[in-house]
């Protein structure tokens, strides 16, 4: 007997922007993997006796590996439960969803999948930034930045980056200082607008904005940390006029 495995977005780290039916896929589940960047608030929504397993992943730390948490997924659906991937932002972007339902369909276990918002058009938003404008970005890209040069894993097309009007980049704070050498090596001017938003959409959200050439050290002087989205272009300039979220105040590092 075949269970059945929902592979869903929690969204961008705010609970309430969690989907209609993401929500009936926590309540409805027996079994629920979740990751790092779920907020633990929307698991209140699970059954009394659904079992909780953590998947969380982090520089140096991880729940459970990518193979484990595949072997767990068709494991427990192949005893016939209702089992929930719950990924942050939206399972396809970043999140190795496909991945995932890749093993499944490979073990002929039905699945669904639902998409998230993701932290990449939520966070800017929630900072006052538009990842398009009809003055300043006609066209928007989403990288993961964490490839580094030297251990040969960088594979961005930087010339091709560089003319795009907004990029925005995840899983970059501990590679900024590259990611901004590369664009302007590339065309972008040194004067490029740059946010970076800490904990997007949250209470403990905290934005700030500086240049292309600078951003690496205003990084380090305000101590901004992962989980971070960081956006490059024109669109940033918006902020002083739509700025809405009160967000938590800065401290100097």
């Amino acid at each position: 007997m075949s269970g059945f495995v929902y592979i869903v977005g929690a969204g961008p780290g705010d609970p309430k922007l969690l989907t209609i039916r993401g929500l009936e896929c926590i309540q409805q589940a027996e079994v629920i993997l979740y990751d790092r960047l779920v907020n633990i608030e929307l698991l209140s929504h699970a059954k009394v006796d659904a079992e909780l397993i953590y998947c969380g992943k982090e520089p140096g730390k991880h729940g459970l590996i990518q193979d484990e948490i595949h072997r767990v997924l068709v494991e427990q659906a192949k005893m016939g439960k209702q089992v929930l991937r719950l990924k942050g932002g939206d399972p396809f972007v970043f999140g190795r969803g496909a991945e995932e339902a890749t093993i499944l369909r490979q073990a002929d276990i039905p699945f669904e999948i639902v998409p998230g918002i993701t932290a990449g058009i939520a966070a800017p938003a929630f900072a006052g930034i538009p990842v398009t404008h009809r003055d300043h970005a006609a066209s928007f890209a989403i990288v993961t930045g964490h490839g580094r040069p030297e251990k040969k894993q960088d594979f961005l097309n930087w010339s091709a980056l560089a003319q795009i009007d907004t990029v925005a980049f995840y899983m970059s704070i501990g590679n900024i200082a590259h990611i901004a050498k590369s664009l302007i090596t590339y065309g972008k001017s040194e004067t490029t607008p740059v946010a970076v938003i800490e904990w997007g959409t949250t209470e403990n959200q905290r934005t700030i904005t500086g240049e292309l050439s600078t951003i690496a050290q205003d990084i380090q002087l305000h101590g901004i940390s992962n989980p971070s989205m960081i956006l490059v272009g024109d669109v940033v300039r918006v902020r002083d006029q739509i700025s809405w979220f009160i967000e938590k105040e800065h401290e100097l590092c």
